[in-house]
Formats: C-alpha cells, structure tokens, sequence
C-alpha cells in the first residue's frame, strides 16, 4: 500500500507529527515536527518503539490502548507526555488508528499542547480534558461511589496566561499539581479553558482551601493570582444511564459560558434542564409531536428535481439545537426511526408513490444493529418503498467502529436503500469514512459552495473531490447553492446534484418545482427523475 493511501485517514488530522508502528510497537514511519528543537522524527524515532518516546505513566497508558485497538475502529485520544531529551518534557495528544488494509500496523497523530518545559518543575499526570474528566467519573461510579458522593469543583484563575512567559509556564505547572493532588486520586483534575478548571472531588471537601493552595501555588513562582473556586454535586435524580450524557452536556455549558456566571452554578442548572429536555425530548419522539419540511434536491443537468430531503422541525425551536441535545443524551436513535416512519407515511400518500425522500441518520444510530433492523422491519410491509428511500450519514464523527457500520450500512444497500455521506469536508475524517464507508452519494458541505465563485482554490479541491468521486463510482450534491453563479460554478467542476434556497427553500408541501430556467425543454417541471 502507498504511504499516500496509508496516510489518508490522516492527512487532515491537523497533526503535528505522523508516525506508523509495526506489530511489535516500533516506529517505522514518522514524518512531522518533533517535540524540541534538534530532535527529527524521520531520522531520531525510526527503529525505536513507540512508548520510548513518552514518560513511564504514558507509556504505560499508550501500551493499555494499543493492546485494546481493533482495526477499524477509532480509538478516543490519549493525553500523554513526550520526552524532549534528558531534561525535558512536552504535553501531547495521541490518536492512534488501525486501517484494515495495514494492520496489524497502527498509525499514529501527535498533537502537542504548549511548550517544552523543564524537569525541574513539579511533575504531575497530564491534564484531563472535559471528555476525560467524564470518563473518571463514569470509573468512580463503577468502582461503587454513588452520583452523590461525587462532585466537582471549579477553578477560575484570571491572572494566568498560559504560555506567556518562563515564569507563566512554571506557575501553570505547579497551579496543575496542586489541582491534580487535591483530586480524588492524584490524577482526576481537567483543563476546561485556558484559565477554568474542573477537579474530581468528594462533597464533603473545602472548595475555599483548593482556592487557597492554587494561589499559593502561583506566588511559589513570583506570580500574584487570585483565584476563584466553587463546587457542585453531580447528582440530579439522574437514571443511571443518563449521568454520563447528562455531565457532558453540563460541562459543555461550564466551557461555553465563560465569566457571565459562576461556573458550579451553570453546572447545577444545566444538569437540572438537562434531565427535563430529556424527558421532553422522549415525549416529543414517543407522541410524533414534530413535523417533516422537503427540500429538493436537483439534477443539475437537467433541472429536474432528484430527490427531497426530509427536515425535521420542532415549532420555533431550533431543529439542529434540539437534535444535537438527541445526539449527546443518546436519544437519537429513536428520534431517527420516527422521522423515518413519518416520512414513509408522506411516500405513501396517493398522488405521492413516486417520490423519493432522504431521511438523516446520526451516526451514534450506526453503533449498534438495533435502528438497522427497525427501519427494515418499517419498510417491509412496502418493500417496493426501500429503492425510493436514501439515508444521509450526519455526525460521523460520533461513529466508532467504521468496520461494523459498512457492513449495517451494506445491509441498507442490500435491501435496495441508497446511502449517501452528508456534510464531506467538515471535521478531520472525511477522506477516512469516505475510505472505510460504502457509499452511493457524498454531499459536499456549504461552507466549500460559499466561495465557490471567487475563490480559485475551492475550486481546484471540489475538482480534485469530484474526480475521487466519480472514480469511485460515488455521485455528488453540492448543499447552500443560493445563486445562479454558484450553480452554474458547481455544475462545470461536474457536480451532480444541488440543493439550496435557489432551488427551493424546506416546505411541508412536498412536491416543490425547479426554476423554469433550469427546466430543460421537453420536460414536466417538478418531475421526479430516477436515483439514477
């Protein structure tokens, strides 16, 4: 395999380093910066084994996740800490990932996070981030202390400003021992922002005395802060099966909210509202109460219409806020099954037997088999239904294993249901689940049609994006086409289908004509042409 192909599912990690390792843990490939000045991956780290580049604790950590990594399946990144020689260190994160076609061979992204610094300064455990600050608290749980007997506090330090100088970056480092020693377990205190921190700690603990050694901490450097410190339970009446989703959500508000409230208290009202739009949001998917918008989706050949897509909308509520709270409370399967079922009821309509409709699956719906099995137990009453229907893949990036969903997205497309890859050049993956995921369509996001007009490089990309495309056998749709310009520039780089207010704006009539302009004569506008 070319190291071009290797290197696919990683080229737009925004990576600092790329490594490749063999079966018995050794580098064999690096490419990429090194954590110092005088140290070169391609020439230093090739032959050595991997965990030989970090500290013992890393290692150690490093060592755990690859005995554990499956091909095909992505990992969750790893906070470690590379060793810079004999007296330094640099904080890093690794994401490791094994691609069929290689393995046993693992390929590796190193990010760094801040400056080398000295030996001499206090050493801790990295910092946790918000994710894994959640996954020591779901470990507490499992190890038998009650959501009540835990809690977290807060820290905010005005007066730090990381990376600054020396004497910033040797009160950072012992402002982050002083947090991790008043944790749990030496080992459970997270970086939320720069200057906000969350530690793991017991209810009955002194949220004033954390304040008090963080401050001390600072002046052991000559650094004058003064910091704040607050603290809140995490239990809220919460299923089991909720507490994790639920703090997330929480401590997603705690890093958004930055000084307009006391973080434990934007902590306690977001895991109060969060449990109540939880059991609102069931009662919404269990009673149907939401409707289903079309947009369509045009040929750009022929000015006829393709397909529509089904949007879902909640009154006035926002309809991406309201799934994106589905999607991080685990809800969305079954809100995705009840858009679907609403959407085949529209199919069936007299006067409406040939339309064609794509419905959106998130990807957490692909972790399992549960909402493959429901949607073709939905549509075997009216199979002939399955060869009108389309799924468009959003949130990719909450898929895990990319080898279990082909073979559940195999399934749809077996059972004559087309697939298409919604929202392509947003995020770090797309060229990877473009690689790892069978697909019939790739809709090509906005944010590249936006500029398409004026800006030569978008255009060469979407070229480049359109030729892999078709080599590959797969269509395309370029989504927020708003002006003939756009159109006209997307259909020359060959595009296949558009879709955007030009078109037709989302309407609870489904069945939206095309521009008359874009109609080609001897055609029935509105006509709804084949998939094919």
């Amino acid at each position: 395999m070319s190291i071009s192909r290797r290197l696919l599912g990683l080229a737009c990690a925004s990576a600092d380093t790329l490594i490749e390792i063999d079966a018995g843990g050794c580098v064999v490939m690096a490419i990429g910066a090194g954590p110092a000045s005088g140290i070169d991956p391609g020439t230093d780290w090739i032959g050595r084994p991997l965990i030989d580049l970090f500290d013992k604790a890393s290692g150690a950590v490093v060592t755990q996740a690859l005995a554990g990594l499956q091909p095909g399946v992505r990992a969750a990144p790893l906070d470690i800490v590379v060793t810079c020689g004999p007296h330094q260190i640099r904080r890093a994160r690794l994401r490791t990932f094994c691609l069929p076609e290689i393995a046993p061979a693992v390929s590796c992204a190193l990010i760094y996070d801040g400056a080398p610094f000295s030996l001499a300064q206090p050493r801790t455990p990295p910092m946790l981030d918000a994710e894994g600050l959640i996954n020591r608290v779901q470990q507490a749980l499992r190890e038998g202390r009650s959501s009540e007997d835990v809690a977290l506090a807060f820290v905010d330090i005005p007066g730090l400003i990381p990376g600054k100088d020396e004497q910033h970056q040797r009160a950072e480092a012992r402002i982050e021992a002083a947090l991790q020693s008043a944790s749990v377990d030496g080992a459970s205190a997270a970086r939320l922002t720069p200057k906000r921190f969350a530690v793991l700690r017991n209810p009955e603990d002194d949220a004033s005395t954390l304040a008090d050694q963080v401050r001390d901490a600072g002046a052991a450097e000559g650094l004058e802060i003064q910091p704040t410190a607050s603290q809140a339970g995490v239990d809220a009446g919460l299923a089991p099966g909720l507490v994790m989703r639920v703090l997330r959500v929480a401590l997603k508000a705690c890093i958004e909210s930055g000084d307009t409230a006391p973080p434990d208290q934007v902590f306690a009202d977001n895991l109060r509202t969060t449990l109540q739009e939880a059991e609102r949001f069931t009662a919404i998917v269990r009673n149907g109460d939401f409707a289903l918008h079309f947009q369509p989706i045009v040929d750009l050949t022929s000015g006829e219409i393709h397909h529509l897509e089904a949007l879902a909308r909640f009154g006035d509520e926002s309809p991406a806020g309201t799934v994106s709270l589905a999607e991080d409370l685990g809800l969305i399967d079954k809100f995705d099954l009840a858009v679907v079922e609403k959407a085949l009821k529209q199919m069936r309509r007299p006067g409406f037997t040939h339309l064609k409709v794509a419905v959106n699956i998130s990807g957490a719906s692909l972790s399992n088999d549960t909402y493959i099995q429901a949607l073709l137990n939905l549509t075997k009453p009216h199979p002939e239904v399955r060869a009108r229907l389309l799924v468009e893949v959003t949130e990719t990036e909450s898929v895990g294993d990319l080898v279990a969903a082909n073979r559940r997205l195999g399934t749809l497309r077996e059972a004559g249901i087309m697939v298409c890859l919604d929202d392509f050049g947003v995020g770090a993956a797309s060229f990877e689940y473009l690689q790892s995921l069978s697909v019939d369509i790739v809709k090509i996001d906005g944010s590249f049609i936006r500029d398409v007009v004026d800006n030569a490089r978008t255009r060469t990309l979407l070229g480049h994006l359109v030729g892999l495309c078709h080599s590959l056998k797969v269509s395309t749709i370029a989504e927020m086409i708003e002006t003939e310009e756009q159109a006209n520039a997307v259909r020359a780089l060959g595009i296949d289908m558009g879709q955007g207010y030009l078109f037709g704006r989302p309407s609870a009539e489904p069945v939206m004509p095309v521009p008359v302009t874009a109609t080609p004569v001897g055609r029935r506008q509105g006509e709804v042409s084949g998939w094919g």
